[in-house]
């Protein structure tokens, strides 16, 4: 049966109250609203001096802090927390989570599915690049502050900021457990400190508030023309990271998120925003900074340390979801399986993945050396993010229309308003392209392209061992006609198929002549589910002779385990212990050919992928001393 979103909206209000809400609203502010929280140290900056930069004057700031106010409450208020977050996936949130919505497993799948599936998965793509960008640029606006303490640190900034993040990603295999108890407690003092900041300002110019009004966002627009509508790519930072509240959704849940959105964050970012506007009609040259200028001389050094503690905890967050991404992307089928370290006992959403840990940690590090700034990071932000959001809109139409049973119209009225600021932001980030735009999408295509030929080289692989299986009615009669010896103990076959014998174990009868008397066929299933629930995990079907077909079901959110599912057999009477059990393996040694509709060199990508994936044995969490592998040459 199908949740609408009006019974997931009841039973997410109903289970989150009392001293559970405030918790959880306080644990969201630092994971949830970490990026979005650093935003306010450059984006009013970029606007009034960054590439685009406009005229500091009463109309232009006025302008300003109009979109700024009315982007905040369209993208964030309206689109993400009043419509997006009602496309849960069993609780879960994020792009590849809206994705498998309109994209369940079936046999066949029409075009437009595959598009749209193709659509996620490129929108899943361009968070990596975002979360090369986002430590970087939040890591170095922070540390910028000592330039404004005094000139003579400005040769230390990004030597700081490389350290910093360094030691950001050393500290990641050790979990975020212990340091993610401070990220709401931390967090909420950030936000306590945007808003002092904003109100201290504001008293001294109140006449900003006018901008509330959304005539002077349009005047602005109208007025300035095109360089208008290009401020709308600076405008854009203030909103960067409302992806993260989709994400981080099966984390805390809609309710908390809102709850923290409306009391604290929505607060404090609208003060300190039009706190740095009436800064800028009293004092237009404090544009190269405006957010360390809000602040006495006496308070820029303890401001840059807090500033910098925010900033890490925004980072951090961007990389736990790179680390989570990447499991659901494994567990899916689209990425070669690494290397996943749990690092809690309790929380199964905290992994750890050496591979993505390293590979962030040299990019974001190489992105510091090369642009050496916040503000030339800035005009390298925003068309990935831009490109995501427009994704994730066009996906909710589909899951409203589909999977909820909307309207036309009240599926289209609130997608047309969205695609519309959707697009607007999308064409003003677009010109920062030729300014280092073009590495984000760059790191999104390389991404996708890995990730789609994975999965389309392990479809042909999968057709491929479908047409080497025997029928189990064949291969039972064999065994009757040509007694075939059986040898005392149990055998586990990893497979990924139930049509027939898989090869593996038809290559070791042609080999070894023999048979254990207890034979079980072991497939681990990915669901397009976050997590499946543990009635519902294992299958375990009994097919004569002494054979066994088992089937552990996996969501994307989980990590399949051997031994759990062995375990999880006992209670379904098959009682298989890992000491006393032999595991085989296939291993494959990949040739090419070109007639599938995969090219050579997309091949050879695949096999060099193929080579460089953790082994299943590792991977599965199986005894080494209990496996035996055999090799079967696969043609491609």
């Amino acid at each position: 049966m199908v949740t609408t979103a009006e019974e997931t909206e009841k039973n997410s209000a109903d289970e989150t109250r009392g001293k559970r809400l405030a918790f959880l609203s306080l644990a969201a502010l630092g994971v949830v609203y970490g990026d979005i929280g650093t935003s306010p140290l450059y984006a009013v900056r970029e606007c009034f001096h960054g590439t685009y930069a406009i005229e500091v004057n009463r109309a232009n700031i006025l302008g300003v802090l109009s979109l700024i106010l009315w982007a905040l409450l369209i993208v964030v208020t309206v689109k993400y927390l009043s419509f997006i977050l009602r496309a849960d996936n069993r609780g879960e949130g994020g792009v590849i989570a809206l994705t498998a919505l309109i994209s369940p497993q079936r046999r066949t799948r029409s075009g437009r599915v595959l598009f749209l599936g193709a659509l996620g998965l490129f929108g899943a793509s361009l968070l990596y690049g975002d979360g090369m960008i986002t430590p970087a640029i939040s890591v170095l606006s922070a540390v910028e502050g000592l330039d404004v303490a005094t000139p003579v640190l400005s040769p230390y900034v990004v030597p700081i900021a490389v350290m910093i993040l360094f030691a950001l990603f050393a500290v990641q295999k050790f979990g975020t457990g212990s340091v993610g108890a401070f990220f709401g407690p931390v967090t909420l003092v950030w936000f306590g400190v945007l808003a002092a900041l904003g109100i201290r300002s504001l008293v001294a110019s109140p006449e900003v508030l006018v901008a509330i009004s959304p005539a002077y966002a349009a005047g602005f627009l109208l007025n300035n023309g095109s360089v208008g509508f290009l401020t709308l790519g600076a405008v854009f930072l203030v909103v960067t990271g409302s992806e993260a509240l989709y994400a981080d959704m099966g984390h805390f849940g809609r309710r908390p998120i809102r709850v923290a959105w409306y009391c604290i964050v929505l607060p404090s970012l609208l003060l300190n925003y039009f706190g740095q506007g009436a800064l800028l009609l009293r004092h237009p040259e404090a544009a190269h900074n405006p957010f360390y200028n809000l602040a006495p001389a006496w308070a820029l050094y303890p401001l840059v340390g807090i500033a910098t503690v925010a900033t890490i905890i925004a980072s951090q967050a961007v990389i736990s979801g790179a680390f989570s991404l990447t499991r659901q992307a494994i567990q899916l089928g689209y990425c070669p399986r690494m290397r996943i370290e749990h690092t809690s006992s309790e929380e199964i959403g905290q992994v750890y993945v050496p591979f993505v840990n390293w590979t962030l940690m040299i990019a974001t590090i190489g992105i510091v050396m090369v642009f050496r700034s916040s503000h030339t990071l800035a005009a390298a932000y925003g068309v990935a993010v831009t490109t995501t959001m427009l994704i994730t809109t066009i996906l909710f139409f589909f899951v409203a229309r589909e999977r909820w049973g909307w309207g036309l119209l009240r599926a289209g009225l609130p997608t047309a308003l969205f695609i519309v600021v959707d697009l607007s932001f999308f064409g003003a980030n677009i010109s920062k392209i030729g300014h280092g735009a073009w590495f984000p999408l760059v790191i999104g295509v390389v991404v996708y392209f890995l990730f789609s030929t994975w999965r389309r080289g392990r479809q042909i692989l999968a057709r491929k061992f479908a047409a080497k299986t025997q029928p189990f009615e064949d291969f039972f009669a064999m065994l009757e006609t040509e007694k075939i010896p059986r040898v005392p103990g149990r055998a586990v076959y990893m497979t990924s198929t139930h049509s027939g014998i898989p090869p593996v174990l038809l290559h070791n009868l042609a080999h070894n002549k023999v048979l254990h008397e207890e034979v079980v066929l072991l497939t681990v299933v990915p669901a397009e589910v976050p997590r499946v629930p543990a009635g519902e995990k294992i299958e375990l079907e009994e097919l004569g002779h002494g054979f066994f077909q088992l089937t552990a079901h996996y969501g994307f959110m989980e990590t399949a385990s051997v031994p759990h599912v062995l375990g999880a057999a006992k209670a379904k009477g098959l009682d298989l212990s890992m000491a006393d059990t032999s595991f085989f393996l296939g291993r494959e040694a990949l040739y090419a050919r070109t007639k599938d509709g995969l090219a050579a060199w997309r091949i050879a990508v695949f096999r060099f992928m193929s080579r460089n994936a953790l082994g299943a044995t590792t991977f599965f969490h199986i005894s080494r001393n209990r496996v035996i592998e055999i090799g079967a040459q696969i043609e491609l």
